[in-house]
């Protein structure tokens, strides 16, 4: 099937189509199952792919779009450099949403979960004149920000995290999406002492996509974007009675190349995690297509670890968005 029709990745289905670029290329499909009450403590959103097994979102989805083994199917090498700034991109938060669903590091197959704080579901605050998160929020898989490894360009450690990134094309996105995205540059945020890197990307199959190379091209088509991405970082736990944000650089945004070196260099740091040869911690490893990973499992296990978490409610989902939507933060500078 996939030999004859190129699949697109829609969230939680698929859909047959032809990818707007870049052409002729095959995107790979996954999809979603819901597990536990939407706006609950118990609720995950695991991922499946397309042979319908269970996996990682962490660790089974390539980073990198042209990786020559993409869930055990074999890929055909690219003949030219077209996709060395082509990553594939777990959607963790829509644009405009409050709720703050992340990929779970800490637990065997690494579904996406809303996090939690002080025994409570956490939501974004909006701060006049944002709703919610101002871009579609979510992680590179198959990297890592090594909590006990020095950044050489901030002299911070990482965050124990994959990198985040920043979608700034025209669509909203849904929870669950894997989307190929390209890398625009980054930002670097110091959070409590450590490295929290922000990717800028745009989704391949964005209108703005073909224009859209490098971080100069965002200010020139999309100005006053990264300003306001700036102002948001800055002041989002404002709210919360914590200090602004700090960032590295006088929050300058760096390149397409320095950002690509970050992702090479957190690309190589899962690998040493997925190898045993760092501290990981309590990250959970288990994936179901890493070769050679000593925490490699089978697909029957995969499924065993799913189905022990909680089936889906359809019970009223909890109150909690609304009141956080109707809550805003004027906030000056």
């Amino acid at each position: 099937m996939r030999a004859l029709l190129p699949l697109l990745s829609v969230g939680r289905g698929w859909r047959v189509g032809a990818a707007a670029l870049p052409p002729r290329r095959a995107m790979s499909v996954y999809r979603t199952e819901e597990r536990g009450q939407p706006r609950s403590p118990d609720y995950r959103l695991f991922f499946k792919n397309v042979a319908g097994h269970y996996i990682s979102a962490f660790h089974d989805i390539p980073l990198k779009v042209d990786c020559t083994e993409e869930n055990g199917i074999p890929r055909k090498k690219s003949r030219n450099d077209e996709y060395k700034n082509l990553v594939n991109m777990v959607v963790e938060i829509p644009r405009w949403t409050n709720a703050k669903m992340e990929i779970s590091t800490k637990e065997p197959l690494n579904p996406i979960k809303q996090d939690e704080k002080n025994g409570k579901l956490r939501f974004t605050p909006n701060i006049f004149p944002h709703k919610g998160y101002i871009w579609n929020y979510g992680a590179l898989p198959q990297t890592w920000e090594d909590p006990h490894l020095k950044d050489k360009n901030t002299e911070f450690v990482g965050d124990d995290d994959p990198l985040d990134v920043c979608e700034i094309g025209s669509k909203v996105l849904s929870c669950g999406d894997v989307v190929r995205v390209k890398i625009l540059g980054i930002l670097a945020l110091i959070d409590q002492g450590e490295t929290d890197w922000k990717i800028i990307a745009i989704n391949v199959n964005d209108p703005d996509a073909e224009k859209l190379n490098d971080i100069d091209d965002v200010k020139k088509f999309k100005p006053g974007y990264l300003e306001a991405t700036l102002d948001w970082l800055r002041l989002y736990k404002v709210p919360e009675g914590k200090p602004e944000n700090k960032f590295a650089f006088n929050g300058e945004f760096k390149n397409k190349d320095f950002a690509l070196e970050v992702v090479n260099n957190a690309h190589e740091c899962w690998k040493a995690m997925l190898a045993k040869k760092c501290d990981r911690g309590a990250i959970s490893c288990v994936n179901v297509y890493v070769c050679d990973s000593p925490f490699r499992c089978t697909p029957e296990e995969a499924r065993s670890l799913v189905e022990s978490a909680p089936t889906h409610s359809m019970c009223k989902a909890s109150n909690l968005e609304v009141s956080t939507e109707e809550t805003w933060h004027f906030l000056g500078k």
